[in-house]
């Protein structure tokens, strides 16, 4: 059953391929069926990856399944896989995206009936479901930070998808800009990591980090102050809070969306994923705990 683990992310996606190149000519009972249906397939199947790995965990209690390395670069010690990791926080974060989404994609279905741009609705919705378990499911950060542009643009999409009206547009256009801000500071801690650690697999480098930095040192303190500010942004804590009110303009599933399963989480994931490399800077663990 853990062979399976790659489907969870590629079912959404696979919806939302479908429903972008021909959603528009397909009737809304269609769309809905496959909008909702792939995305809860993908739940059900993460519910059972769950229960097996439960009832019979692994070595080491996480399972690692790599899909294929991704941009070899010749003559260099750079070859980042794409592969999904499963451990206990990647199980939590999984369930969570694939039934909570799948939740809001049903009341969708009805909550949407007599909207304008039906499928399009649908496709982005799945997008943001797969990027997001693209992002708990990365063992790779490069995967990882995939996945975290990917949810940044589809909040984008959703926040703005009545775009006849300025407001929305605006409102989209803040959330877009204001969660840059932590997406750069999140990318330059990415800089970072690979060139102090030489990898940017996440075990790697929570392996190398405890080996090779002292604790209280500056590296440390500079790479989870980098990692603070990409959550600070995506998980809209102060001083990048401001673009989640106006989230609001965006169809209410998408702020349940937003809210409930993917992008406010998605800070607190990364912050978790990563624990290592805050518990060797007591500071920033200061400012994690100021700003909540």
């Amino acid at each position: 059953m853990l062979g399976l683990l790659w489907l969870v992310p590629v079912l959404p996606l696979v919806a939302f391929v479908l429903l972008a190149l021909g959603g528009a000519r397909m009737p809304r009972a269609a769309v809905s069926a496959l909008g909702v249906g792939l995305p809860a397939a993908a739940a059900v199947i993460a519910a059972l990856i769950a229960i097996t790995f439960g009832a019979s965990p692994p070595a080491g209690h996480s399972y690692t399944q790599v899909l294929w390395t991704w941009m070899p670069v010749a003559g260099a010690d750079f070859m980042p896989q794409f592969a999904l990791h499963l451990d206990a926080l990647s199980i939590v974060m999984m369930l969570v995206v694939t039934w909570v989404g799948s939740l809001i994609l049903l009341y969708s279905s009805e909550f949407m009936e007599g909207e304008e741009g039906y499928s399009r609705y649908f496709a982005y919705m799945d997008l943001f479901i797969s990027s997001m378990l693209f992002l708990v499911l990365a063992r790779d950060l490069l995967v990882l930070f995939l996945g975290w542009e990917g949810v940044g643009l589809c909040s984008y999409l959703l926040i703005g998808f009545w775009y006849k009206d300025e407001n929305n547009v605006r409102a989209a256009n803040k959330a877009f800009i204001v969660t840059r801000v932590g997406d750069t500071a999140f990318a330059i801690g990415l800089f970072l990591l690979f060139s102090s650690l030489g990898t940017l697999d996440i075990p790697e480098v929570l392996s190398r980090a405890a080996q090779q930095w002292p604790a209280g040192s500056a590296v440390a303190a500079a790479a989870a102050a980098l990692l603070l500010g990409g959550a600070v942004g995506k998980s809209a804590q102060l001083p990048l809070q401001t673009w989640l009110p106006d989230a609001m303009a965006g169809p209410s599933p998408v702020s349940a969306l937003i809210h409930a399963a993917t992008m406010v989480t998605a800070g607190v994931y990364l912050i978790a994923r990563m624990h290592v490399i805050f518990t060797l800077s007591p500071l920033v663990q200061w400012f994690v705990a100021l700003v909540g």
